[in-house]
């Protein structure tokens, strides 16, 4: 990846639009993919439930996130 705002950066984004945190699994960095994945996933999980039903606010918001941090993301040299 050449840096923000590059052409990686930007499919990055478009991966993680669809599944948090495919974006970040593209550019290599598998904890990051894990983290959010598994987070936005348990709040969309919950939030399934009648129960907590309000848990797609954080769900959404993390998942907001991801494609953020995927679209802005700068490779340390």
């Amino acid at each position: 990846m050449s840096g923000q705002g590059s052409g990686g950066n930007v499919i990055a984004a478009i991966c993680s639009f669809f599944i948090p945190g495919l974006g970040q699994l593209v550019q290599g960095r598998i904890l990051a993919a894990l983290l959010f994945f598994v987070v936005v996933s348990v709040c969309y999980g919950m939030a399934a439930t009648v129960i907590l039903i309000f848990m797609w606010i954080p769900g959404a918001l993390i998942h907001l996130w991801a494609i953020v941090d995927a679209a802005k993301f700068r490779a340390r040299l």
